[in-house]
């Protein structure tokens, strides 16, 4: 009778092999953008010690306060901050604890409180694109291939308020089409290191030029994309690449296409990729949208991120962009601003189809305001305003 060897508990892997799957892990826990932050911070601070004669790793505290003293005076107090955190990386990496960029130590601490009161802490976000200003763009799109490539980025990346780098991440396998529209799977973002996921609705516009929907079948269509990248760099002879874009191309194309449509070149300067996701977020804010329904939309996890956009959206209200002028958007009257909706709306529920009653609120003209109220079951704007004043007072 033959013996048979089974064993539910799999061979022990080789010591190097453990160690080389550790090393993975190390390097996995943090994302490819801020490594190559820390290692292109680390190089600086190394050339610098070099040029002046001083230890790099590991080095003291005296020689990092010296050293973001020299650099106040070109960096912004955040990414000095960051550089610190490099330093201190790069000495953990090879066995140093006790890290000189620490703000524990006095001359260290000292310094950096220094140039925060000097410099100031203010982020320089980039400029906010409200409904008006996309209309105008979208306006001024080339023919072919690559303006309805263009039409679909800016209106993907303004209805679902994404970050460049959701933006460049999503594959044709995350879209899912419903007769409401297209929810998008987004498998890890900036705040989603570890992939949790979330699902980002977006319904379908009342006019078919800014349907972010319609946008994107037209997209697909013209491309004969049906697997892969959904935004993809396109060859001069229209032809599209098999290779997605690059989330740095996405400001470099909006800055073109705002150019076509005959922007100053000062706020042209301004814009960026983020100006799509700010859009949303201002334009929400003006139109008397919640925070906490903007958040579904966006992602963000902190309240204190987004009141940075919703003071700047205040400031827009106030003042409006030379560019803007547009009493629409200041108004939150704009179609394209008004579906903040997320995937959970788009699901249909046994219940009450909330969005099906919020497009059909769209259709009749009502204000953003009143459109959260109905989608909330209030019968009218003012009860929904006191039942949120209620929450917020207690």
């Amino acid at each position: 009778m033959q013996s048979h060897n089974c064993s539910l508990v799999t061979p022990t892997a080789s010591l190097e092999e453990l160690i080389l799957k550790a090393k993975a892990f190390v390097v996995s826990a943090k994302a490819p953008a801020t490594l190559n932050a820390y290692r292109s911070d680390w190089r600086d601070f190394e050339a610098w010690c070099r040029m002046r004669h001083l230890q790099a790793l590991p080095a003291s505290p005296q020689t990092v306060a010296l050293y973001i003293t020299d650099r106040a005076s070109t960096l912004a107090s955040g990414t000095i901050t960051r550089r610190l955190t490099s330093i201190t990386k790069a000495h953990q990496s090879s066995g140093f604890t006790n890290s000189p960029a620490s703000t524990r130590h006095f001359v260290v601490g000292e310094t950096l409180k220094g140039i925060r009161r000097t410099i100031g802490t203010a982020q320089k976000g980039k400029s906010p694109l409200l409904a008006d200003d996309i209309r105008r763009i979208l306006s001024a799109t080339t023919e072919g291939p690559q303006g309805l490539r263009d039409r679909a980025l800016f209106l993907v990346g303004f209805a679902g308020a994404f970050r460049r780098s959701e933006l460049a991440r999503i594959n044709v396998c995350d879209l899912s089409f419903t007769k409401d529209g297209v929810v998008i799977d987004v498998h890890i973002s900036k705040t989603d290191q570890e992939g949790a996921g979330r699902k980002v609705g977006l319904p379908f516009g009342q006019n078919p030029d800014t349907c972010p929907v319609m946008a994107i079948r037209s997209w697909l269509s013209e491309a004969q994309i049906s697997e892969g990248p959904l935004f993809r760099k396109v060859g001069r002879h229209g032809h599209p690449s098999k290779r997605g874009l690059n989330r740095d191309s996405i400001g470099v194309i909006l800055k073109l296409a705002a150019a076509r449509a005959g922007m100053s070149p000062e706020t042209i300067e301004n814009l960026g990729a983020h100006s799509l996701r700010a859009g949303h977020v201002t334009q929400a804010t003006v139109s008397g949208v919640s925070e906490r329904v903007i958040m579904r939309q966006t992602g963000h996890k902190s309240t204190a991120t987004l009141r940075r956009y919703i003071a700047s959206a205040i400031c827009s209200a106030r003042t409006p962009h030379a560019d803007w002028g547009s009493e629409e958007a200041a108004a939150g009257t704009a179609q394209l601003a008004r579906p903040v909706v997320s995937a959970v709306h788009m699901a249909p529920s046994p219940e009450k189809n909330h969005f099906s009653d919020l497009r059909k609120h769209l259709n009749r003209g009502g204000n953003s305001l009143e459109v959260v109220a109905q989608t909330r079951g209030y019968k009218t704007r003012r009860n929904h305003l006191y039942n949120r004043n209620s929450r917020e007072n207690r």
